[in-house]
């Protein structure tokens, strides 16, 4: 039915301009009927042909839309990884005491000569990204420990691979190959992705070999997943599983956008939930470890914990409820040098929007030493900005987060005056306290609604003035973090 309506629809829009234009005009009434006949027949028939052949078959020269010329000029750049590793097997603790080794006569040099060696292979996935160089790209965790690593090209291949280095807090590896007339992917920007894009998986899962799996962007940013150091993944449906860590992933021009790297799998299979580095953030290792071997990360010297609505409320950030509040301040650091306070609200890097801790730490972990950034900070409501020289990155505090002020809050809570005026010392917190579970026995508590106490008589005379809620800056361990108290 469809078909004829398609016709007829032809017919009437043809008629009038070839009539009036063409020698039809000329013909007689039954001639000019008797082709309008035989071209509406020919027409009805091409018709019902087209609209029912097209979804069933291809034909000649019709091309259904597919990935094969993509994938042909990709895959010979994704490559299988086989690592080899060589592990003591532990052997019966009896044989580590003197007395039995005396007993079974086994001299105590023979004793190396007893620990069996076991040889184990695993299976992974990496991608060419120069082919002039043999530089080959994939997971940290894929080659750590490995005594060999071999290459395998689809073409049936296989070299033996130099690891060049690695970011083990990114999850990245560099490996490089001596071979000739290899093929490697073009690196997209994945700053460009948008949740919804198509993307590809290409990997060796379960070390079946080459492997072509398809799915969209389900989601951007992904961190806190405690997965790797610096988390900032592109999150996937396309088919991720064991085997195709370190593979590419890539959007429909056949570039790459991100390395695979894990699934989450409560049954331990794919459920359509994977993640992948993006390049552009790998791509910051992978300069450096070409360069010197390494990665430098920057230091931008700051503890740092999520903006909550109560610490909003609490340093007068209005209706800004999302960035990273800044707990310490490490002296001579760069953000010491640069003005940088304790009790400021990071809200932007370079322009970018800062929306919690670990956009921050991935902001400034990623950057080289000696790069400088534009840091935006609101400071009692008022917008600011500083420029920080980044420095190596030495040994600081952690971040941490939590959350709730007046002597009724902290009932059940033991405080005494630290060693040489430094703040005050919480010995005891009760579990029925206001306070438990925010404070916690050797926390050190060193300011007070911004306002620094050396010992418990001044921390009482600052509480006995605060209007219900208290803000503490505490130190626990090698971690500072600020502590809200309110009824």
């Amino acid at each position: 039915m469809l078909s004829w309506a398609l016709t007829v629809s032809v017919i009437d829009y043809w008629e009038p301009k070839y009539v009036m234009t063409n020698q039809f005009q000329t013909f007689r009434t039954s001639q000019y009927l008797l082709v309008k006949a035989l071209v509406f027949c020919f027409l009805a028939t091409l018709a019902q042909g087209s609209l029912a052949f097209f979804p069933q078959e291809d034909g000649e020269g019709r091309a259904l839309p597919s990935l094969a010329p993509m994938l042909k000029t990709v895959n010979p750049a994704v490559v299988n990884i086989s690592t080899y590793t060589t592990q003591t097997v532990r052997q019966n603790p009896l044989l580590n005491d003197p007395f039995f080794r005396r007993f079974f006569n086994v001299p105590d040099q023979q004793m190396q000569q007893l620990q069996p060696q076991r040889r184990t292979q695993s299976a992974g996935s990496g991608v060419i990204i120069d082919a002039e160089k043999g530089i080959v790209l994939t997971n940290h965790h894929v080659v750590n420990g490995a005594d060999e690593i071999t290459v395998s090209m689809e073409d049936g291949r296989n070299y033996t691979a130099t690891l060049v280095g690695t970011d083990p807090d990114v999850d990245i590896a560099v490996l490089k190959i001596d071979a000739k007339n290899l093929h490697s992917v073009k690196l997209a920007d994945s700053e460009k992705l948008e949740v919804g894009d198509y993307v590809v998986a290409i990997g060796n899962p379960f070390g079946l070999g080459q492997t072509v799996t398809t799915g969209i962007v389900s989601a951007l940013g992904r961190t806190g997943l405690g997965i790797e150091g610096y988390e900032n993944f592109i999150q996937t449906d396309a088919s991720i599983n064991p085997g195709n860590s370190g593979g590419a992933l890539v959007n429909l021009r056949g570039e790459l956008v991100g390395v695979n790297t894990a699934i989450l799998a409560p049954s331990g299979g794919n459920v359509g939930i994977g993640f992948a580095i993006p390049i552009n953030m790998a791509k910051v290792s992978i300069d450096q470890i070409l360069e010197h071997g390494e990665v430098r990360r920057g230091q931008l010297g700051v503890v740092i914990q999520d903006l909550t609505s109560e610490l909003a409320d609490a340093f007068k950030v209005g209706k800004h409820q999302r960035g990273a509040v800044i707990a310490e301040v490490q002296s001579g650091s760069a953000a010491d040098k640069a003005g940088l306070q304790v009790g400021d609200v990071v809200v932007e890097v370079d322009g970018k929007e800062i929306r919690s801790s670990a956009q921050l730490r991935n902001a400034v972990g990623l950057k080289r030493v000696g790069d400088r950034i534009l840091v935006t900070v609101l400071r009692e409501g008022k917008r600011k900005e500083y420029r920080a020289e980044l420095a190596a990155v030495s040994a600081g505090a952690a971040v941490v987060a939590s959350g709730d002020s007046s002597s009724d809050l902290l009932q059940g809570v033991t405080l005494r005056d630290a060693e040489n005026g430094q703040g005050v010392l919480v010995t005891a917190v009760a579990n029925t306290a206001e306070a438990s579970g925010k404070l916690v026995q050797g926390d050190l508590i060193v300011s007070v609604n911004q306002r620094r106490v050396g010992d418990v008589k001044q921390f009482s005379e600052i509480m006995s003035s605060s209007k219900g809620r208290l803000l503490l800056r505490v130190l626990r361990g090698q971690m500072a973090l600020w502590v809200v108290l309110q009824p």
